[in-house]
């Protein structure tokens, strides 16, 4: 009997022991799959749809019928506000053509140096599409190279601006991340000038979202207004060159945009006009060639919209700039919180363990008392 209540108690110490150990290892706690819920669209959860989306409260302009917006994604917001009045599956993702210049506005802008010279290449001179026609070996301001790729949407001035500021490659990746900064995640860039390229996509929510940054940089307002600029040549000669936007003419207010075509993307366009104190933007994705009427319907409707209609969703700002940190400093942050875990829990592994050791002697101390002593051993061990 004594026998077993030593062994039954040796068990329960020994079970008590491994119990506080394994609290104190602290496992982390496991979140069950599949919990999370979904996160909506940027801009709202009514911007998810494929259809068209509108609020019209009472009094409110009726949209222009689908026959008048041949286009597969459009929409029209105000600026002024933020607020998105209607929209046609704005987060589909298409070919964007040349509005992605508007990115690489967004993006080139603030990093270049205006009055800063840069010389063009015989790569920049042989790229496809619309052309400003620069002549290799030149150099030109960097201002111009902005004049030529908004105003005219040349390609040889976007690669000219991409190799001025270190290349294509990191162009790009400048490009993606303002894109991911103006939280424009139907977007991504594989060509400075918007020629088609491998896995290139933009929507017609972003455009509007590229387009709230860059009119709010003066230098681009005013490269996208100019009607008609000289551009330097050879031998001290000058050529001209036009707007590609037939808006900024015709329509009362513009105040510019950017229109694109390429045979897969269609005619793509954003654009804005300001009226009354309200600024209206629309942009339209695989559109009908023609785009200007369906960009003026938009933007007639959108003034008159405004008011009388609940808004849909809302153009969202930037991110946050990331917190300047001192890596150093936060690492050794990070490694004092560690150790200082780790201490304590290691500190109340030991502090348990030695009250249990304790118990424990205490108990067989108890036990050994209570049985009967026998005589020396006779087991007789050979020598070491």
């Amino acid at each position: 009997m004594p026998r077993r209540l030593a062994a039954g108690f040796a068990a329960l110490m020994l079970l008590a022991l491994s119990a506080p150990l394994s609290v104190a290892a602290g496992a982390p706690a496991r979140v069950r799959a599949g919990t999370t819920e979904p996160a909506q669209p940027i801009g709202g959860a009514l911007l998810a749809t494929t259809g068209v989306v509108v609020r019209p409260l009472p009094g409110a302009p009726a949209l222009p019928t689908p026959s008048r917006l041949p286009a597969a994604s459009w929409l029209v917001a105000n600026l002024t506000t933020g607020q998105v009045l209607a929209a046609k599956a704005p987060h589909e993702r298409f070919l964007p053509a040349s509005t992605l210049k508007m990115l690489t506005a967004a993006t080139l802008i603030p990093r270049l140096d205006p009055g800063a010279m840069a010389r063009i290449s015989y790569h920049d001179e042989v790229v496809d599409g619309t052309k400003a026609g620069l002549t290799v070996g030149m150099l030109y301001p960097i201002s111009t190279l902005f004049q030529c790729m908004l105003e005219m949407s040349a390609n040889d001035a976007a690669e000219a601006l991409a190799e001025a500021y270190g290349g294509v490659k990191e162009t790009l990746r400048a490009m993606n991340e303002e894109a991911h900064v103006l939280q424009a995640n139907d977007t991504h860039a594989d060509t400075p000038s918007g020629l088609d390229g491998p896995g290139e996509t933009t929507s017609a929510y972003d455009l509007a979202l590229i387009a709230q940054a860059d009119f709010q940089m003066p230098a681009f307002r005013h490269y996208i207004t100019q009607v008609s600029t000289e551009i330097p040549a050879k031998h001290h000669k000058h050529f001209q060159i036009q707007s590609h936007n037939n808006l900024l003419t015709t329509y009362r207010g513009d105040i510019g945009g950017k229109n694109g075509y390429t045979v897969a993307a269609q005619a793509t366009y954003v654009g804005a006009a300001t009226r009354h104190g309200q600024t209206i933007v629309v942009s339209l994705m695989h559109a009908y060639p023609i785009w200007w009427p369906m960009a003026r319907d938009l933007l007639n409707w959108g003034f008159k919209a405004t008011g009388r209609v609940a808004p849909v969703g809302r153009l969202v700002q930037p991110l946050p700039p990331p917190q300047p940190v001192t890596p150093h400093a936060s690492n050794v942050a990070n490694t004092t919180v560690a150790a200082s875990s780790h201490h304590s829990g290691t500190t109340a592994a030991i502090e348990t363990l030695a009250v249990m050791v304790t118990a424990f002697a205490a108990g067989m101390t108890a036990i050994r008392r209570i049985l009967p002593r026998r005589g020396p051993s006779k087991l007789k061990l050979p020598p070491i």
